[in-house]
C-alpha cells in the first residue's frame, strides 16, 4: 500500500496501491500510439497524402491561401471520413450492450485484453499498406476496424476507473490517466519524428519509397500498444462479484438496455442529460485535434515534420494541464473544470479564426492555448460520469458514454465542411468547431453536479 494522497481517500478505509493505479494509467500511455500516431498525426496524414493520389490529378493552389494543395486531398479525406463514420455507427450500436455484458460477466479485464489485442493486430497490419493508390481502401479498413475495437476497449478501460480510485480521488486518478496518455504520445512522437520522419528518413535513414518509413512507424506503434497494455492485465483485479449484474444473451441485451435507459431516466435523469451534453462538446474536442493538423498544413503552411513537432508540443501542454486539472476536479468538482475549459476553448478558437492571416506564429499560440483546455475537459467529463454512475453499472453507462459520443460524431466534420463551403476558405471551418463546443456548453449548464455514493 502507499501513503501517496493521490491514491488514498482519507475519509474512508479504502486505499488503492500505487502500482495498481500506475498499471491502469499505462494503458492510456500505450493507447497514445493509436490516438496520436495512427488516427491523428501520422498514419491518417499518410493515407491522405500524395502517395495515394490519382496520378492524373495535379497540384492546384487555393487563391485564398498561400499553400499548394492536392486536388485529391478532398476525396481522400472523404474516403477516410466515410470509413470512420461507419466505424462510429458500429460503436454506437454495440458499445452499450458489450459494456452491459461485461458488467454481468465480471470480465472487464478479459475483454479489455481481447479488444486491445485486435487493435494491436490492425495497427501491425498497416505495415502492408504501401504508398500506392491501390492500397488506400485497405488502409482505411484497417484504421476503421482498429477504431471500433479501440473504442470498445475504452469502454472496459473507463469502467475500470472506479476499481482504481475512490470518490475522493477519482478526479486525480482520471487526470493521471489522461496525462499519461498525452505524455506517452509525446515520447512516441519524438521517437517517430527523429527516428523515421525528419530529414531523409530520420536518423535511421529509412527509405521513403512506398511510404516505408511510415509503415515501420505502424509496427512501432503496435509494439508500443502491446507492451504498455500488459500491466493492467496483471495488476488490476476484476470487478468484485458483489458488483456484477445478471448476465443475459447478446440479442436479449438490447431490450434489456432499452429498459435500463428508461430506468436510468427515471432514477438519474441528470446522468442522461449529461450524456447528451457531453455528446456535443466531446465531438467538438475531437474536432480540435482532428482538424488541427489539417488547418496547420492547409491554412498556416506547416510541413509534415512541423505538424509532428506541433503535435509534440500540443501533447506536452495538454498532458501537464490535465495532470494539474485533476486536483481542481477533486477539490471543486468536475463541472467547473469542464465549463471553464469549454469557455477557454471557444475564446481560443475564435482568436485563431480572427488571427488566421498572421502566419504560423498565430497558430502556435492559439493552438497551444486550445490544447491547454482539451485534456482537462476530457478528463473531467470521464470523472463527472464516474461520480454519478450507480455502482455495478459502470460498463453499461460508459458504453452509453461511447455511444452518445458517436451519436453526433458527424456534427463537427459537417459544420467544419459547411463553414468552409460558405466562407470559401479553410479557416472558416474553425467556426464550425466552435459552434459545436458552444452547443455542448449550453446543454451542460443546467446539468446538476453531484457526487457518487460509493457503496463498495
Amino acid at each position: 500500500m502507499t501513503n501517496d494522497p493521490l491514491f488514498i481517500d482519507s475519509t474512508s478505509e479504502r486505499s488503492i496501491p500505487r502500482g495498481r493505479v500506475v498499471a491502469w494509467a499505462l494503458w492510456d500511455w500505450g493507447g497514445a500510439a493509436f490516438n496520436a500516431v495512427i488516427t491523428t498525426f501520422v498514419f491518417t496524414v499518410y493515407l491522405t497524402s500524395s502517395y495515394f493520389a490519382d496520378p492524373s490529378m495535379q497540384l492546384t493552389t487555393d487563391p485564398t491561401a498561400s499553400c499548394s494543395v492536392s486536388a485529391t486531398a478532398a476525396p481522400l479525406s472523404s474516403g477516410l471520413g466515410l470509413g470512420l463514420a461507419i466505424a462510429g455507427i458500429v460503436v454506437a450500436l454495440i458499445a452499450p450492450v458489450l459494456g452491459r455484458r461485461t458488467d454481468g460477466s465480471g470480465r472487464r479485464k478479459f475483454w479489455l485484453g481481447v479488444n486491445t489485442g485486435v487493435v494491436v493486430l490492425m495497427t501491425a497490419l498497416m505495415f502492408f499498406v504501401k504508398g500506392e493508390p491501390g492500397y488506400f481502401v485497405f488502409g482505411v479498413i484497417l484504421v476503421s476496424v482498429g477504431t471500433i475495437f479501440y473504442e470498445i476497449a475504452s469502454v472496459n478501460y473507463n469502467a475500470m476507473l472506479v476499481q482504481v480510485s475512490t470518490p475522493k480521488t477519482v478526479g486525480a486518478v482520471s487526470g493521471f490517466g489522461w496525462g499519461a496518455g498525452y505524455l506517452g504520445g509525446i515520447v512516441l512522437l519524438l521517437i517517430v519524428y527523429f527516428g523515421l520522419v525528419s530529414g531523409d528518413g530520420g536518423l535511421l535513414h529509412v527509405p521513403e519509397a512506398e511510404g516505408l518509413n511510415i509503415r515501420i512507424v505502424a509496427l512501432i506503434a503496435a509494439a508500443w500498444t502491446l507492451v504498455f497494455s500488459l500491466p493492467i492485465l496483471f495488476k488490476v483485479p476484476e470487478i468484485p462479484a458483489a458488483d456484477r449484474r445478471v448476465r443475459v444473451g447478446f440479442f436479449a441485451s438490447y431490450p434489456a438496455l432499452v429498459r435500463d435507459i428508461g430506468k436510468l431516466w427515471k432514477e438519474s435523469r441528470n446522468t442522461v442529460l449529461f450524456l447528451v451534453a457531453s455528446a456535443f462538446f466531446r465531438d467538438g474536442l475531437v474536432g480540435v485535434f482532428t482538424f488541427g493538423g489539417i488547418l496547420a498544413a492547409g491554412t498556416f503552411c506547416f510541413s509534415n515534420g512541423e505538424v509532428i513537432i506541433f503535435a509534440i508540443a500540443a501533447n506536452v501542454v495538454a498532458g501537464v494541464s490535465t495532470l494539474i486539472s485533476g486536483r481542481f476536479d477533486d477539490r471543486f468538482g468536475p463541472k467547473p473544470v469542464i465549463v471553464t475549459s469549454l469557455i477557454g476553448l471557444i475564446v481560443a478558437g475564435l482568436a485563431v479564426f480572427f488571427a488566421h492571416d498572421l502566419g504560423a506564429g498565430a497558430f502556435w499560440i492559439g493552438g497551444l492555448v486550445l490544447c491547454l483546455f482539451v485534456g482537462p475537459a476530457q478528463s473531467a467529463s470521464r470523472t463527472f460520469l464516474a461520480r454519478i454512475t450507480p455502482a455495478g453499472r459502470e460498463g453499461e453507462v460508459f458504453g452509453l458514454y461511447a455511444t452518445t459520443g458517436r451519436a453526433v460524431s458527424f456534427l463537427a466534420p459537417l459544420l467544419f465542411a459547411t463553414f468552409v463551403a460558405v466562407g470559401g476558405a479553410q479557416f472558416w471551418g474553425i467556426l464550425g468547431i466552435v459552434l459545436v463546443l458552444a452547443i455542448g456548453l449550453a446543454l451542460l449548464i443546467p446539468v446538476r453536479a453531484q457526487r457518487r455514493v460509493d457503496a463498495r
